[in-house]
């Protein structure tokens, strides 16, 4: 049987969340706008609050950009716990824009950003976990990290 909440999903995965990350600029990492969380771009952010760097396609595998990728779904985990306590406030996944640091020549954007989205669907469900979605390539990135996504969920 299933478990029946976004918490107890995630405790069943055995994962550890890093520190909920703080801006580094003029922003919120989470604003509400009636039923609507807007969460700001969240980076690769490790347990150690270390940040996975690297362009994917030239430093990094595609399998080190997808680990990237779940990484950052983690660092939003912690974000939303850290703003309402409990993932289960989230109804619903709305929409993910993944940002890919990659080579020039790299064009499996969608398979690196797999790695939150997956991870999404572990955690809120294959009904809830499943949004809308954009994966892109950029030249650089903030601090060089692999990966940047913001995410748009309705709450509960």
């Amino acid at each position: 049987m299933e478990p029946a909440t976004h918490e107890q999903r995630f405790a069943t995965l055995g994962l550890e969340l890093p520190p909920a990350p703080q801006p580094v600029a003029v922003y919120r990492p989470v604003v509400v706008v009636q039923s609507m969380a807007y969460v700001s771009g969240h980076g690769p952010l490790r347990l150690d609050s270390s940040l996975i760097t690297g362009r994917v396609g030239a430093e990094l595998s595609l399998e080190e950009g997808y680990a990237a990728a779940r990484q950052v779904g983690l660092a939003i985990l912690a974000t939303l716990r850290s703003h309402f306590g409990s993932l289960d406030k989230i109804a619903r996944v709305v929409k993910v824009l993944g940002m890919v640091n990659s080579a020039p020549d790299f064009y499996d954007h969608p398979k690196v950003i797999n790695g939150c989205s997956e991870l999404f669907v572990e955690v809120f469900g294959r009904e809830a976990g499943i949004g809308a979605r954009s994966a892109v390539g950029m030249g650089p990135l903030p601090g060089n990290i692999a990966v940047e996504i913001e995410v748009i969920f309705e709450l509960a």
